[in-house]
């Protein structure tokens, strides 16, 4: 059985323990749920998950903290009368290899505004990537490289 449906199982169990069905009891049976899998990883083997999921959370609140910072960065070059924007193409070189790392890393670069994934090359080695504000290309690759595919692939791998 994988990690995720033991925390989902325990989530429940909990609830059900508790008798009360409700989203912040759900959240503490998760916490508790992930809490019984981290002290018995080795003899269900769910080291995987357990080690991942402070990583996603973490870049979970990271991509948060990303969009708020592109939706003002935006929002005041709207605003103010005159406009910073720089607008271009970049090429990043992808340390991603399957179709899914490429995937997730292409649409979480197109959630962010200000910034849109174009195409990747024939090779897959290439992602070219629109953005708004191009004042220093050799930042925003290494923003794009250490900052987002670095995080991904920390969690995908």
């Amino acid at each position: 059985m994988t990690a995720f449906v033991w925390l989902f199982l325990l989530s429940l169990m909990w609830a059900a323990l508790t008798e009360d069905f409700t989203l912040g009891n759900l959240c503490v049976g998760f916490v508790l749920g992930y809490v019984i899998l981290l002290a018995s990883q080795h003899v269900l083997r769910v080291g995987g998950f357990v080690a991942k999921l402070p990583r996603f959370l973490a870049f979970l609140f990271f991509f948060l903290w990303e969009l708020l910072l592109a939706n003002l960065r935006v929002a005041y070059d709207v605003i103010t009368p005159t406009y910073h924007m720089r607008p271009g193409v970049i090429a990043v070189p992808l340390d991603a290899r399957t179709d899914f790392e490429i995937t997730s890393l292409a649409a979480l670069i197109s959630l962010t505004p200000g910034t849109l994934s174009l195409d990747v090359s024939a090779d897959r080695s290439v992602l070219y990537v629109y953005t708004m504000f191009i004042h220093d290309r050799d930042r925003i690759v290494r923003d794009i490289k250490d900052r987002f595919e670095r995080r991904v692939l920390e969690i995908l791998r």
